[in-house]
């Protein structure tokens, strides 16, 4: 395929991942060729992670996110776990240092496998979010679905991890909320300017949640890493956990979140290869490697 850049289908605890080489290229994967790939059954994503060049010195790459509609995202927290094994794997460093539009990451990845990426510090002023109004206190917003008397899901806390999150706060089962239904409508509700991530979150004890999350230009995902560090920021702000928490994802998977105490949020899980191809980054055609697993 001539143009075609190399790429393996892989994903963090569920979260569907494209990471694409992008590395001595002046082009750019296209919202149209995201949308190609998304729409095919084999490869479609939650987010592609587009490996380029460095831009900044003292960074190795520099990651251009882009969402399973086409659009940009500035933080993909179980993406860049994907990256760090797919690099890790080819040069055998461990240690990496990244520029993505959220600014500038660092990640490693630990002898028995897992990965930790250093997600930056998390941003709560209603500006920074950003929020259309203001909201003196983003530990809760004037939000709700439902029955003004009788809300469904209603008062979520906010927070920046690099991207916009709202997250809900409920007390029973998070399977028992129809996300699926309430999720474009809160994705785009006026109050977030640049759209929002959307996660009903669970807690379970001091150092555990379960969160299911609606991502902003995906959907429905199997785990969403930035929400993760929003939920348990959120979580220890609003003093319904510690700084240090487990949270159990829809796939299955589990995330540990540390929120230090030079307030950088630390998220550490698990990648998975798929497959690898290539792919035309301008139209999406793609073919799978004849060496790579079926």
């Amino acid at each position: 395929m001539a143009g075609s850049a190399p790429f393996a289908k892989m994903n963090g605890i569920g979260n569907e991942i494209i990471v694409a080489d992008m590395r001595g290229r002046a082009d750019k994967v296209t919202a149209a060729a995201a949308i190609a790939l998304n729409g095919d059954a084999a490869t479609k994503f939650d987010q592609i992670m587009a490996i380029h060049d460095a831009r900044t010195p003292g960074t190795a790459y520099y990651i251009d996110i882009l969402n399973s509609d086409g659009t940009g995202a500035q933080a993909c927290g179980n993406g860049m776990r994907c990256v760090v094994q797919a690099l890790a794997a080819e040069t055998g460093n461990k240690s990496f240092t990244f520029e993505t539009r959220a600014g500038i990451l660092n990640a490693q990845e630990h002898a028995d496998g897992l990965i930790s990426v250093d997600m930056g510090k998390p941003r709560f002023g209603w500006q920074e979010i950003p929020l259309a109004e203001e909201f003196r206190d983003t530990r809760m917003i004037e939000l709700q679905i439902g029955p003004i008397d009788a809300p469904v899901l209603h008062s979520p806390s906010a927070v920046s991890m690099g991207n916009p999150h709202v997250i809900f706060w409920v007390d029973n089962d998070v399977w028992s909320y129809e996300l699926d239904r309430f999720g474009p409508l809160l994705e785009n509700h006026p109050i977030f300017p640049e759209r929002a991530n959307i996660t009903i979150a669970q807690v379970t004890s001091p150092r555990t949640m379960i969160i299911r999350t609606w991502e902003r230009g995906a959907g429905l995902t199997k785990a969403c890493g930035s929400a993760a560090c929003a939920a348990a920021v959120a979580a220890a702000r609003t003093r319904r956990t510690g700084r240090n928490v487990s949270l159990l994802t829809p796939g299955g998977g589990e995330l540990n979140v540390e929120w230090r105490d030079d307030d950088h949020v630390v998220l550490t899980g698990a990648a998975e290869w798929e497959f690898s191809g290539s792919f035309d980054p301008s139209t999406g055609a793609w073919a799978r490697d004849t060496e790579s697993a079926a």
